[in-house]
């Protein structure tokens, strides 16, 4: 992962102008460990998800050499284990996988989050099969903790993976 200033990353705050990113990425290929492809309606109720966020935010990620669009990234509240934490999750568009550009962005994210304060640590829940998110989560300096049942899309119940980063350390 040599740190060229091709495969630099900056995080950019979500935009109104933002919902074509979503539909980007609703493709069964980038869909497959999140339940599949979402309705027009459900893609429009998560970008006015993502836009009114009242903890955490969500981000697109942008080569800081050029200023292309490359993926999105993010990170919210989520109750978990009888706490409240961060939880993270990301998506690269497909032309731009391979590149390490999603490790990239995880840790400025973590940086992010970091900053918001509020919750010492951020977790991600790659599906256990899904290969490449989870070798994101080791490579940006996640704790695996094992295995966990989750439901997600809400109804669809998976075996995911619980990553974790102290926030405090």
């Amino acid at each position: 992962m040599g740190d060229t200033d091709a495969n630099r990353v900056r995080l950019e705050p979500w935009g109104e102008d933002d919902l074509w990113l979503l539909r980007l990425h609703n493709s069964p290929e980038m869909t497959a460990h999140l339940g599949g492809p979402e309705s027009e309606d459900q893609l429009a109720a998560r970008h006015r998800r993502y836009l009114a966020l009242e903890s955490g935010r969500m981000y697109r990620v942008v080569l800081a050499d050029g200023g292309e669009t490359v993926g999105a990234i993010g990170f919210w509240e989520r109750a978990w284990r009888g706490g409240t934490v961060w939880e993270t999750g990301w998506g690269v568009s497909p032309a731009f996988q391979g590149r390490g550009l999603a490790v990239r962005a995880a840790l400025a994210v973590v940086a992010e989050a970091r900053a918001a304060g509020g919750h010492r640590y951020l977790h991600a829940f790659p599906k256990t099969e899904h290969v490449a998110s989870n070798a994101v989560c080791r490579r940006a300096g996640f704790t695996l903790l094992g295995p966990v049942d989750f439901e997600y899309p809400k109804g669809n119940r998976i075996t995911s993976n619980d990553w974790r980063i102290d926030l405090a350390a």
